[in-house]
């Protein structure tokens, strides 16, 4: 039996700390913050929940293999999960079109905008199509498998989307309406698989939202954690990881403290964790390959407003994509905004109203701008007023109804997920990866160390909690294995 130091008390931290307690260890998970969960967090403001984290879940299909890992960590428990019936909604000069819950809705949608763009449709749902087929999560009851013929079928339909970004695949199409609603989901930049990944997951009943959201899923992880005899030290952030040779004997608190440790589980954003816990010439290569954006990939974060809205009606569903004005891009930083409505959770708001959070994608080099500017805390504000504004007058321009019942009650940037959960460019998930580009999967292993091992979503790209749990698990399954190898040398 191994005591094993978890450093981070994320997704990626707690997966490792249920896995380790399920296998007959002692896991104490060391989290800087006064609650667990990273990212998979929510807070209060003014009665109101806001929630940072779920707006699909990967993994709510229950013939899925990630159905099984998210009843190993109760992420799930025995809460309903909401389906909504579209993800999300573009919008363009009067017209709309949206991610409808089964794909055969969204083939009728998209011709009868633009029969014209037949051939290309058919190509693209096929596609959608053969993903989830490849999943498992296919046809009207989702849970039709490949066989497989349709396996090797399916390699020339998918291979030409592997070859192009989601802007390359949006050119396709000859309705702007249909380019839009490509392009404006993931950014140009994304891989157009990357794309047709997502839309298969949704249309396969396979990207719910657990009733609760995030907060009250992490909640459940941290339970299932402590009631099995793991330790969760709160307020309790590491410095540094104690190399003696090539094994790490121990780790240094913040407060000066020394705890030992037969294996150390490092489950924080790698940037950030190769400089300041570990030596920088450790970081697995690959990994590093990735950081330097030569291998097709690049890091990228968000900022958020959340606006309290006094209406118990609102003029849309679920989530909404528009594009954002010309005189507003510059500010803004992007090109379309998203707004998404939470009527799904009656505890979010109180009786008669509502609640509208807003998400704007930015690349590395914007997301840093917002970290240096919060070095002068008027400017930040300042800059982050603006922001509410300007996207209160988009919002209330698109929707008239909505003038003087919007309220803003919070906006978040970067720096505050470079301040909450130590990410070194404010990311929320790790490598957005364009077109001709594969998420691999980097192993843990740290060369040069026998018992410190990585559990993070940096380790495949594009992240997200299900990266993030399964990095966990396979921590686990790696000491396990050095595990045996101590043994035998032991005989």
């Amino acid at each position: 039996m191994a005591n094993i130091t978890i450093i981070g008390g994320g997704v990626a931290g707690l997966s490792a700390g249920i896995y380790a307690q399920l296998n007959g260890h002692n896991a104490t998970i060391y989290e800087r913050h006064f609650k667990a969960g990273g990212n998979l967090t929510g807070w209060d403001r003014g009665g109101y929940h806001i929630d940072n984290c779920i707006h699909w879940l990967t993994g709510t299909n229950p013939l899925t293999s990630l159905y099984k890992m998210w009843g190993d960590l109760d992420a799930l428990g025995n809460v309903d999960v909401h389906q909504p019936d579209t993800l999300y909604t573009f919008e363009k000069d009067g017209q709309t079109l949206s991610l409808s819950r089964r794909v055969e809705k969204l083939k009728k949608d998209m011709l009868e905008i633009s029969p014209e763009d037949k051939k290309e449709i058919c190509s693209f749902i096929n596609a959608i199509k053969a993903v989830q087929h490849l999943n498992g999560i296919a046809g009207e009851e989702n849970n039709e498998k490949s066989t497989i013929m349709q396996k090797v079928s399916s390699v020339p339909c998918l291979l030409r989307y592997y070859k192009w970004t989601a802007g390359d695949l949006a050119r396709r199409f000859k309705h702007p309406l249909i380019q839009g609603f490509i392009e404006s989901f993931m950014t140009d930049y994304f891989s157009s698989l990357a794309l047709i990944m997502v839309f298969a997951t949704f249309t396969g009943d396979n990207g719910g939202i657990p009733v609760g959201s995030s907060c009250a899923m992490a909640e459940r992880m941290e339970n299932r954690f402590l009631s099995l005899g793991g330790k969760l030290r709160l307020r309790s952030g590491v410095s540094k990881i104690n190399i003696n040779e090539d094994c790490a004997d121990s780790i240094t608190l913040e407060d000066g403290s020394i705890e030992e440790a037969d294996y150390v589980v490092v489950a924080t954003d790698p940037a950030v964790a190769f400089g300041d816990l570990l030596d920088k010439s450790l970081m697995p290569a690959a990994l590093q390959k990735q950081y330097e954006n030569t291998s097709g990939l690049r890091r990228f974060s968000s900022y958020h407003c959340a606006f309290a809205c006094d209406s118990a009606e609102l003029p849309f569903r679920s989530d909404m994509i528009f594009e954002i004005p010309e005189e507003n891009k510059e500010n803004l930083c992007a090109d379309y905004l998203m707004i998404r409505e939470f009527s799904h959770e009656k505890s979010f708001s109180p009786e008669g109203k509502n609640l509208i959070q807003t998400m704007t994608y930015l690349y590395e080099d914007d997301a840093n701008k917002f970290i240096e500017l919060n070095k002068d805390k008027a400017a930040y504000k300042e800059r982050k007023l603006k922001i509410s504004e300007d996207i209160k007058k988009m919002i209330t321009e698109k929707f008239p109804e909505l003038k003087e019942k919007l309220k803003c009650i919070d906006t978040w940037t970067p720096a505050t997920y470079r301040r909450f959960v130590d990410s070194q460019i404010g990311s929320f998930m790790s490598f957005a990866f364009t077109a001709k580009t594969l998420p691999m999967k980097i192993s843990g292993r740290i060369k040069g160390l026998k018992n410190v091992v990585l559990a993070t979503q940096w380790l495949q790209a594009p992240g997200g909690l299900p990266i993030a749990a399964v990095s966990g698990l396979d921590a686990i399954k790696l000491i396990l294995k050095m595990e045996k190898k101590t043994a035998r040398a032991a005989t």
